[in-house]
């Protein structure tokens, strides 16, 4: 770009581009505050108890329906 008879040089290299951008990621995760152990695992245990529950709920439903579905056609 040349302003005023000035000329600017723009390097908008790949390299230059990902190295700056692999910086700034690094800056933002050093910024994040992370939750401590014990709610972690807190988080961790609810989340898989309402897998499980889920899956059997499912599950249910599953062989429910593929009974009634083995009656009607029987």
């Amino acid at each position: 770009m040349a302003v005023n008879g000035n000329a600017k040089e723009v390097n908008y290299s790949k390299e230059n581009f990902f190295t700056k951008a692999f910086r700034g990621i690094k800056a933002e995760t050093k910024r994040i505050t992370w939750a401590p152990k014990k709610e972690i695992k807190k988080a961790l245990a609810a989340t898989l108890i309402f897998c499980v529950i889920y899956m059997v709920i499912v599950g249910i439903l599953d062989l429910g329906f593929s009974n009634l579905f083995k009656l009607i056609f029987k």
